[in-house]
């Protein structure tokens, strides 16, 4: 496991008690480096949406375990937030709720010297996604092969 896998665990279990406790979804939890600064980030959700005063709950009772454990051990930026209308899906939860429903699929390489598809979601596995780009063509892809898969939406 690598370390930041091991701190996305050990923050996950850290908050999902606090997550429990005030009837809202995890959704993600990642820890990254981005130009000179790593940042804990924190994605919840619940019915009808989620708020910044909700963000802020978590944010405070989160920030004091943290502090508290102290297993991370570069210095971060802690950020709770909706995960916005670009969610990706990750969890098996996710893909459920999405069945039906237009995804976009990023992939690590050209398929038909394609990268980017965009369709229904119709099946999915532990190891692969079915799309129906139109009502004559179906594509399966590898889960492996996908960068990033998320609900598509139009501006």
């Amino acid at each position: 496991m690598s370390k930041r896998e091991e701190y996305e665990k050990l923050a996950e279990e850290l908050v999902i008690p606090i997550i429990n406790e005030n009837n809202f979804e995890l959704i993600d939890v990642e820890y990254v480096k981005e130009a000179s600064n790593y940042y804990l980030r924190f994605y919840i959700d619940k019915e009808g949406g989620i708020t910044v005063d909700d963000c802020e709950i978590v944010s405070r009772a989160l920030g004091d375990l943290l502090d508290e454990k102290d297993f991370i051990e570069e210095s971060y930026i802690l950020e709770v937030s909706s995960p916005g209308l670009g969610r990706p899906l990750k969890k098996e939860k996710d893909f459920k709720r999405s069945l039906g429903m237009e995804v976009e699929i990023h992939l690590y390489k050209a398929v038909d010297r394609q990268k980017d598809y965009t369709g229904v979601l119709t099946a999915y596995t532990d190891n692969d996604v079915t799309i129906s780009i139109d009502e004559e063509k179906e594509m399966k892809f590898e889960r492996k092969a996908i960068a990033l898969i998320r609900l598509a939406f139009d501006f």
